[in-house]
């Protein structure tokens, strides 16, 4: 008889998962904070933790979409602080509708976001360095714009402004299930999150996005439009921005000009802890949902347990150090299996 070539196990296909990782991870957090905890999965707690992980999710996605296609954006979290200032001193200062100032501060982000992906197609320069000077840039605007027109580091008011009523429901209305009150910006991280999984693993422009990322090179060689995909992709990563920003301004009716400095790194950790491979070509945008998630679950279980907020930072430090040797592992296993 003939020998017959069976398909992969069950567990060979769960390990050819990028988010593997990230769901086991989530599970080991949900359940020790869940046990140490009493009010963990409270209403309270569980709407405390999703809106912490919510406006980080969003850029998770948009950020696990740019590094599966090989590159990197340091300038994504002073967008979110760009935005919002566009947003605020449009409508506060300039007297805009809100909804006109929220389009503003929209076309800005995807320019900024098309520019960082035409310089890096352009020069051949890394995507670090080029977005590191975006980010510098941003900074100083923000700074500077904001204190030429206010005399200070903030810009609030927008609550008085006409057209806010109508975007504050959509971008920072709360819906309550049961006794559980859920923010705008985690209705918003679920549908970014799913239409980003069918963008990935669903359409030509995920498979393209794969190819620039596996290799640039091979996958021009076999058409795919590089230069094209690569600016999409880094104008993905300003329309995230633009959502976090505009939740933010629209929740809390003000913005400093230094806010969400920093915050890159942690969207590069979450992207990592959900699966994606510093080099490019894997990943998941569930994953990166999956890791935003852990974000949230340990910063609010350690405010829970009444730890020093220190550990978080070791928390953060452990978790990604982990993802990486875990992602390196079944990257190895899937690409065998796929042999």
């Amino acid at each position: 008889m003939p020998d017959t070539i069976s398909g992969p196990t069950l567990l060979q296909r769960a390990i050819v998962r990028p988010e593997i990782g990230a769901l086991l991870g989530a599970l080991l957090v949900f359940v020790f904070f869940t046990v140490i905890t009493d009010k963990f999965l409270s209403p309270l707690g569980i709407a405390n933790w999703l809106d912490d992980a919510s406006t980080l999710g969003i850029m998770a996605v948009a950020v696990a979409l740019l590094m599966i296609g090989g590159e990197f954006d340091l300038s994504a979290g002073v967008m979110t602080a760009s935005t919002s200032l566009v947003t605020a001193l449009l409508a506060v200062h300039a007297g805009w509708n809100v909804w006109f100032a929220l389009l503003a501060s929209l076309v800005f982000a995807l320019a900024v976001g098309a520019f960082n992906g035409w310089v890096v197609m352009r020069t051949g320069l890394p995507s670090f360095i080029v977005t590191l000077g975006t980010f510098l840039a941003l900074q100083g605007l923000n700074l500077g714009v904001t204190r030429l027109v206010t005399d200070t580091v903030q810009v609030a008011g927008i609550r008085g402004a006409a057209g806010y009523a109508s975007a504050g429901a959509v971008f920072a209305s709360t819906i309550d299930l049961g006794s559980t009150r859920i923010q705008a910006s985690v209705v918003w991280w679920i549908l970014l999150t799913v239409l980003g999984s069918i963008l990935l693993l669903r359409t030509r422009f995920g498979n393209w996005t794969f190819a620039v990322g596996g290799s640039l090179h091979s996958a021009r060689a076999v058409g795919v439009p590089a230069v094209r995909t690569k600016i999409l992709l880094f104008m993905g990563t300003g329309f995230a921005g633009w959502v976090v920003g505009s939740c933010s301004i629209l929740r809390f009716g003000s913005v400093q000009a230094n806010q969400g400095v920093g915050l890159e790194l942690q969207f590069i950790i979450a992207a990592v802890v959900g699966g994606c491979l510093l080099t490019g070509g894997f990943g998941s945008v569930i994953g990166a949902a999956l890791g935003a998630l852990i974000f949230g679950m340990a910063r609010q279980g350690i405010v829970f347990a009444r730890w020093n907020d220190d550990w978080f930072m070791l928390f953060l430090g452990v978790l990604l150090l982990a993802a990486v040797l875990v992602n390196n592992v079944f990257s190895k296993r899937a690409e065998r299996i796929r042999r």
